[in-house]
């Protein structure tokens, strides 16, 4: 499996369907959740992928400071169904949260997690700064990150 890291204007058509296609899989199908999944926000993210060969199988996006929150951000964390429980996500947020600490100088990162990932979360280092609050009907809370 290959980790790629594109800026939005770097990623490719072929790139950017995948991840949407991903994204609408897992939250508005799976999930069964009716959001807008194109925020508009996309445009200034970072957008971190796994390849399993030619296909997108896990996405996750990093937000640049004062887009979401004050802090950089992490969001729309998704692994496809078949490539779940090999540590996709873990291996994903940790080189997301390297990039965000090392490469871009940012020493807090927020975002808003699933209720049911509090552990996930609190495993990478996160604490939980919120509480449960619903969005998109989903229960939640908002996680930072400070090193």
């Amino acid at each position: 499996m290959e980790y790629v890291l594109k800026e939005f204007n770097g990623l490719s058509l072929d790139e950017l369907y995948q991840i949407i296609q991903l994204r609408l899989e897992i939250f508005v199908v799976e999930q069964d959740c009716i959001y807008q999944d194109l925020d508009g926000k996309d445009n200034v993210a970072y957008h971190l992928f796994v390849k399993d060969d030619d296909e997108i199988v896990a996405v996750l996006r990093i937000l640049p400071e004062n887009v979401s929150y004050d802090e950089m951000a992490i969001g729309r964390i998704v692994v496809k169904k078949s490539h779940r429980g090999q540590g996709i996500a873990g291996a994903m947020m940790k080189r997301a949260m390297d990039f965000i600490v090392k490469d871009l100088g940012k020493n807090k990162i927020r975002l808003s997690g699933q209720a049911y990932l509090v552990d996930f979360y609190t495993n990478l280092g996160f604490k939980r700064v919120s509480d449960e609050y619903l969005e998109d009907g989903i229960p939640h809370f908002e996680f930072l990150f400070e090193c």
